[in-house]
């Protein structure tokens, strides 16, 4: 069964994530993937240079400051951005996936409601946390200012959108509870399995 977990940036995905991985499910991280994708396979890094320029890596590494300024203020080039990445994540998941031996994996995953791949999913989880925290969060992570932040934000869809079309909904606020839910969320899981 393939389970996904998605939620809006600073929203905690990873936080949940690595809860699951101490009950034993295989997850799969799918913002990290891309990233050694972007690097290391050939077809994605020409696509990017193509469609980005050579900016987008100095040497073999990703220009990540460039490649964010560019596609978070221009939705047509996140868009043909994705549609390279994306397919790419896919491909290496499904591999990844068949040398798993657990009833349930998991692929951790920012767009899954965004970008309209719900029916690759048996069940999805979201993480929720209040959009104050989640900023707060992001910039303390990434380093990066509240105008950019906000940027992104922008480009997700709301948690109250999101909230009705998944299956389970974690809120990330408190790391007791947090736990708790996802050893719950677990369970529901299992014996659905």
């Amino acid at each position: 069964m393939i389970v996904g977990l998605t939620g809006g940036i600073g929203s905690g995905k990873t936080t949940v994530a690595n809860f699951f991985k101490e009950l034993g499910v295989p997850v799969y991280n799918s913002d990290k993937e891309a990233r050694k994708l972007m690097r290391t396979s050939k077809k994605v890094k020409n696509a990017i240079i193509e469609l980005l320029g050579e900016k987008a890596y100095n040497g073999k590494k990703l220009n990540k400051t460039y490649i964010s300024e560019k596609i978070f203020n221009n939705e047509k080039l996140l868009q043909k951005l994705n549609s390279i990445v994306h397919p790419a994540v896919r491909t290496h998941f499904l591999r990844w996936k068949e040398k798993q031996n657990a009833l349930y994996v998991i692929q951790e995953t920012a767009l899954i409601f965004e970008n309209k791949s719900e029916s690759f999913y048996d069940k999805i989880i979201l993480v929720v946390a209040p959009e104050y925290q989640r900023v707060q969060r992001v910039a303390e992570r990434d380093g990066i200012s509240i105008a950019q932040i906000e940027n992104r934000l922008k480009s997700q869809l709301k948690d109250d959108e999101k909230t009705p079309l998944a299956h389970y909904v974690i809120e990330n606020t408190n790391l007791f509870n947090t736990q708790k839910k996802v050893e719950e969320v677990n369970k529901a899981l299992l014996e659905y399995c």
